[in-house]
């Protein structure tokens, strides 16, 4: 027997056996997405290309989760390892089939595009919602939870997980072929790499996609510093390296650093990008014939990729060949999806009218283009859920399963999502009258704006109303804008459902509106979830990943990837509503909090592994509810600091009625450094603060709902 053929043989080398029994034109055909087989080698093809941001998407029935942006807001790394797990189950059921059928086409493999782990630096671009928010802290924790889950733990993998687009990638859509990233050295190790070295180091993904811009004037997918000395030296990654798909053509035909297509495959290939999601690779084979890429390189690329193969079990029977198709959507994955729906509505207001007392609004008027809309429901990069609840179908359901059927529900979309008029041959603001109708007959209003995928996604997504995916202000569409205005000025009582993956200017919401829950892309069943917080079936318990602004007056150009007044750590004004905010229906509050271990900190001290926090936490209202701890560390002393403060620890506890707890969180000695200006860690010799509560510190919120957070000192020392 073949030494590649041996399950005793370690994977690595099981796949340099393999390798070296391929003639160089066999070896070269592997290094392409699209991998064909080699029937003498009994190798079957195998398509890299799939995706799973928050399920299984794009190849049929899948369960849909939250979008990853929603998954963000609940600041649960366990219940994220729980998601990537469930993913990956449905993606061995898929697969299974897939292979009994001998489909081996795009989209059915094991090896998922994802997490998305790059910095939502900007709240214009279109494919933020793709990512866990703008903190690299909560980034970091999340895309390792999910390689975790979609990964596993045993000796095969489950599925192989790939965190992208490394690096220093968050628009402008538009400019991402052509575009060079020149972030300081500061920024770069602080806020852009932190959540990719921990998946790689913490979490051991197996993937890495390299993104479509230049760094420093390189493009990524063939940056040998990024890919080599990084990636591979620096931080001892394992797997495989893919380019973003068509990116190594945009080095002749967008930056222009080679000339052909064949240099440019030689410039990816000898920087270590092992796989090329395009065509570029189909002139590897000319490269080595003429002398711009030796045997040694491309067989140490392709030796990655089926060490890949091997450790997914796929030359070989593992435990994960059982899994059934039945698992594809079953109930107890739904129950998780609408689980995490529920967790991650963030309540940005409420005067009280927030939980919906049904036995008081005896009509409710549900308006606005995104009430009825599956489409906003689901994000991007999705599956096909076989159920759907929208916003209007969850007030319905509710309505009629738990009220004796006097209550009423009155509809009107009230306008297209963003064009002047629904029906083509109409006026302006078609549908703008009847849902003054509506709102008139109405004692409460619930009113659906924002956006979906049309409106902010990837370049050239189609139907993409911008064309290239980015918002090019932080409004709602004109459309929008006057609906809301007309319902407003009415007087009625109005619930603002805001479903969008990204911050949007609602300031007249909060100044009028009655309450704003902000429901991002909740997923398949997110209308369900919706309507479980309105009428106080659930508390809601979301915390806001990414800070609300009122305007783009303060923030740099978008096309400026310095982090300098941008995000809740360093954004010198007034936030709408900032970064870790949402209220609850319960009266949840830290009663006390304490450091357990010392209050000082030694520079020299290579023992010190961080702090531990004690929080007592009470709930002193009538119902069970969560709540999210959070811990942010302020500088008193560091010219190098943030301006503001960082999140440094955070956890989700449940809370019984009238229940009071003690938990303990960890704040890491790695979160205590500051990043100087070439990008060295520090810690700097003097005071600094803790800040422990509910919501993020120096917070004007709703006063009754909202709780200072408890301050901590400690000193660093020589």
């Amino acid at each position: 027997m073949s030494d590649w053929m041996s399950k005793n043989v370690e994977f690595y080398n099981r796949a340099k056996e393999l390798v070296s029994k391929m003639t160089m034109e066999e070896v070269c055909t592997q290094l392409s997405y699209e991998s064909p087989e080699i029937k003498r080698l009994n190798v079957p093809s195998y398509n890299w290309w799939n995706e799973a941001l928050h399920g299984v998407a794009r190849a049929g029935s899948a369960t849909s989760f939250p979008q990853a942006i929603n998954l963000a807001a609940i600041f649960d790394a366990n219940l994220i390892e729980r998601i990537g797990d469930v993913i990956a189950t449905e993606g061995r059921a898929k697969y299974n089939e897939s292979v009994k059928e001998n489909d081996r086409d795009i989209y059915k493999g094991l090896t998922f595009w994802a997490p998305n782990v790059n910095i939502f630096r900007d709240p214009r671009w279109g494919r933020g919602h793709e990512t866990y928010g703008e903190d690299p802290y909560l980034s970091s924790e999340l895309g390792k939870a999910f390689v975790r889950g979609v990964q596993g733990d045993k000796s095969i993998m489950k599925a192989a997980a790939c965190a992208k687009h490394f690096a220093v990638h968050s628009g402008p859509e538009d400019l991402r072929h052509e575009f060079d990233a020149r972030p300081t050295p500061k920024d770069l190790m602080e806020t852009y790499l932190p959540a990719f070295e921990a998946c790689v180091r913490e979490a051991n993904v197996e993937g890495v996609m390299g993104a479509y811009n230049s760094l420093n004037g390189i493009p990524c997918c063939g940056n040998q510093w990024l890919i080599q000395e990084l990636l591979r030296e620096t931080w001892e990654f394992k797997g495989y390296y893919v380019s973003d798909c068509w990116a190594i053509r945009d080095f002749h035909t967008h930056h222009m650093v080679t000339a052909t297509a064949e240099e440019s495959a030689a410039m990816a290939l000898n920087a270590g990008c092992d796989l090329n999601c395009g065509n570029t690779y189909l002139h590897v084979y000319s490269a080595y014939i003429n002398g711009r890429i030796s045997k040694e390189v491309i067989q140490e690329s392709a030796t990655r990729l089926f060490a890949t193969r091997f450790k997914l079990g796929l030359f070989d029977e593992s435990e994960f060949d059982e899994i059934k198709y039945e698992t594809v959507c079953c109930r107890e994955h739904r129950e998780l999806a609408l689980d995490a729906a529920r967790r991650s509505i963030v309540m940005l207001k409420n005067d009280g009218i927030l939980p919906l007392n049904s036995t008081i609004k005896k009509t409710i008027g549900v308006i606005g283009p995104n009430a009825d809309s599956r489409l906003a429901l689901i994000g991007n990069y999705y599956g096909t859920s076989p159920y759907h609840t929208t916003i209007l179908e969850g007030i319905q359901k509710h309505i009629e399963d738990e009220t004796d059927g006097s209550i009423r529900v009155l509809y009107a979309k009230g306008s297209h999502l963003f064009r002047e008029m629904e029906e083509p041959l109409a006026k302006k603001e078609d549908r703008l009258a009847e849902a003054v109708s509506v709102a008139k007959h109405s004692d409460v209003v619930v009113l659906c704006l924002g956006l979906d995928e049309t409106l902010e996604g990837e370049e050239q997504d189609e139907g993409n109303h911008y064309g290239s995916g980015d918002k090019k202000d932080l409004s709602l569409p004109d459309t929008q804008i006057r609906l809301m205005e007309q319902i407003l000025q009415l007087g009625k009582p109005v619930i603002l459902v805001l479903l969008a993956g990204s911050a949007i200017d609602i300031s007249l919401a909060k100044e009028q509106a009655s309450a704003i829950l902000f429901a991002g892309y909740p997923g398949a069943q997110g209308g369900e979830a919706v309507a479980d917080i309105m009428f106080g079936k659930v508390s809601p318990s979301g915390k806001l990943p990414i800070t609300f602004y009122e305007g783009l007056d303060l923030l740099p150009e978008f096309t400026d990837y310095s982090m300098k007044n941008r995000t809740y750590k360093n954004y010198p004004g007034k936030p709408l509503y900032s970064f870790g905010y949402g209220l609850s229906f319960a009266n949840i509050s830290i009663v006390k909090a304490s450091l357990k271990t010392t209050s000082k900190v030694s520079i020299r001290d290579l023992t010190f592994g961080g702090f531990e926090v004690s929080v007592t936490v009470s709930n002193q209202s009538k119902m069970v509810a969560e709540e999210v701890i959070q811990i942010y560390r302020k500088s008193l002393c560091s010219e190098y600091a943030p301006c503001n403060y960082a999140l440094v620890a955070f956890e989700r506890v449940k809370l019984t009625d009238k229940e009071e707890k003690t938990i303990t969180l960890r704040v890491l000695k790695n979160q205590l450094y500051d990043y100087d200006e070439m990008g060295n860690k520090i810690l700097t010799i003097g005071e600094n603060r803790l800040y422990v509560g509910t919501n993020p510190p120096n917070l004007e919120g709703n006063s009754m709902l909202s709780v200072e957070p408890i301050s901590l000192s400690y000193s660093v020392i020589e």
